[in-house]
């Protein structure tokens, strides 16, 4: 094993990691009033990290040269697209978040800390070529947002969330837990090239009930059904800027991870898990529409909208090709970004005296009172509806072609069918603010950062979005490929 290859290949987590520790020790000498400089700071090493990242998915890094520690991590295309994901979303959750916790006076030091910790985590998600790497990471990220959640120590609502995502969180880690235990046990290995090999000799009950604890674990980390109970509490009760984060790194990484665990380590039985996601994401897709008809939370809604998004997101792993699993990257990109501009209009919505305005009927005729921020987030539910002409559409429709390219019509079907009934609380949102005598209670100063990143996203999912889709589209196909090569 050549270490200085290794090294070299996880400079991005070393670099956090380095980062990550320097920055606590300034945040137990200098306190609470360095908590803007410390985010500062980390920020810049995330972009950082985001730059020495890039060129092993810019150049399609994949193979033997691409693997680190004797095959423990792997630094290949796919890990370096959803790494760009994780950091920057991780980024935006540390702009948005000094003007929301100054404002309720709980900008704490140890914030900016906390979320390098989660990225370094959720970073060796995707990464892992191991059971035991993929483990660590996992449980690295999981106990940074276990505090992240319960981070308003005054609040209740967010005392609750943090204790809920503990509980159903340790849960969900001991069931991943003791599938891994069953594949060591029927395998002999932990390594994903080893499961592979084991489970091409064919299957036997035991390595099936392991496949089916490990999905059901990381199953968990996605809030896909059946494990999504834990999303609403957690996404309406934790602080809006860590929910953003929730909503969208962890997100990235734990289907990263599923992508890595399903196509490199159980690829060669992929008849035994496919039926398992199929039935996840049409159940995601349904549940997670049904569910927010009712909802009058904002933050709830959005909740269950990241459930139905996960549904769209696994079909393209149920079909276990390179195009599917492109199209599954493709729509995350999107998704990220639909996802930040809705809860940074989450995060702009505000009364007279800077409180939070969450409830649906609060934003009533917003477009009369506050028109660009309702222009904003008519965009953002209008491309998580899916509906053209917006980059929304482009997500769900590269994933329905590559279902219907790989001979899962009725699944495309059912989710093409299922899209109309999650376009109806979408358009329900636009309905209040356009057409419903105004509440006039939204009235907060704007901050600049919040205003930039909601033009920025508005731009990425308007029309002009879809010149983007050639490159999109080559990164995703270049990353998938790494993927399929390693297994």
């Amino acid at each position: 094993m050549d270490w200085s290859q290794s090294l070299r290949l996880i400079a991005p987590e070393e670099t956090l990691s380095l980062a990550g520790l320097a920055l606590l020790l300034v945040a137990a000498w200098a306190g609470d009033k360095a908590a803007r400089a410390i985010s500062i700071a980390a920020v810049s090493v995330l972009v950082a990290v985001m730059a020495l990242v890039a060129p092993a998915l810019c150049n399609g890094a994949m193979g033997p040269e691409t693997v680190a520690f004797a095959g423990q991590m792997t630094a290949d295309a796919f890990a370096s697209f959803a790494k760009l994901l994780i950091y920057g979303s991780a980024a935006v959750a540390l702009v948005v978040a000094p003007s929301f916790f100054e404002r309720v006076g709980a900008m704490r030091a140890e914030y900016p800390v906390l979320i390098l910790f989660a990225a370094i985590g959720t970073g060796m998600m995707v990464s892992a070529g191991d059971f035991l790497t993929l483990y660590i990471g996992l449980e690295m990220n999981s106990l940074a947002s276990y505090v992240l959640a319960a981070f308003l120590r005054s609040d209740d609502r967010s005392a609750e969330a943090g204790l809920k995502y503990f509980v159903l969180g340790a849960l969900a880690s001991g069931i991943l837990l003791f599938g891994i235990s069953l594949t060591y046990g029927f395998t002999g290995t932990t390594s994903f090239a080893g499961v592979h090999a084991a489970l091409g000799g064919g299957l036997n009950t035991g390595m099936v009930f392991g496949i089916v604890f490990v999905l059901a674990g990381i199953a968990f980390k996605i809030a896909a059904v059946p494990f999504h109970m834990w999303t609403p509490d957690v996404y309406e009760g934790a602080p809006t800027p860590v929910t953003l984060f929730f909503a969208t790194a962890p997100k990235v990484g734990a289907l990263g991870m599923l992508m890595r665990v399903a196509i490199v380590a159980f690829g060669s039985a992929a008849g035994a898990w496919q039926q398992i996601v199929i039935f996840a994401a049409v159940a995601s897709i349904v549940i997670g529409a049904l569910g927010a008809i009712g909802q009058r939370n904002i933050k709830r809604l959005l909740a269950y909208s990241s459930i139905n998004n996960v549904g769209f997101i696994l079909i393209g792993l149920a079909i276990a090709t390179p195009q599917g699993s492109a199209a599954m990257l493709t729509y995350l990109a999107i998704y990220v970004a639909m996802t930040v501009g809705s809860f940074v209009v989450v995060l702009m919505l505000r009364d007279a005296d800077g409180n939070p305005v969450e409830d649906l009927a609060d934003v009533a005729g917003l477009s009369r009172t506050q028109p660009l921020l309702a222009a904003g987030m008519a965009i953002v539910m209008f491309s998580l509806a899916g509906i053209p002409p917006l980059f929304g559409f482009w997500g769900k429709f590269v994933v329905f072609q590559a279902a219907v390219d790989a001979g899962f019509v009725p699944l495309a079907a059912i989710g093409i069918a299922a899209s109309v009934i999650g376009a109806f609380y979408y358009l329900k949102v636009v309905k209040v603010m356009y057409f419903d005598e105004p509440a006039d209670k939204v009235a907060g100063e704007r901050e600049l950062a919040h205003t930039v990143l909601l033009v920025g996203t508005g731009l990425f999912l308007s029309p002009l979005g879809y010149l983007l889709t050639k490159w999109l589209g080559g990164l995703s196909g270049a990353a998938a490929l790494a993927l399929f090569h390693f297994a």
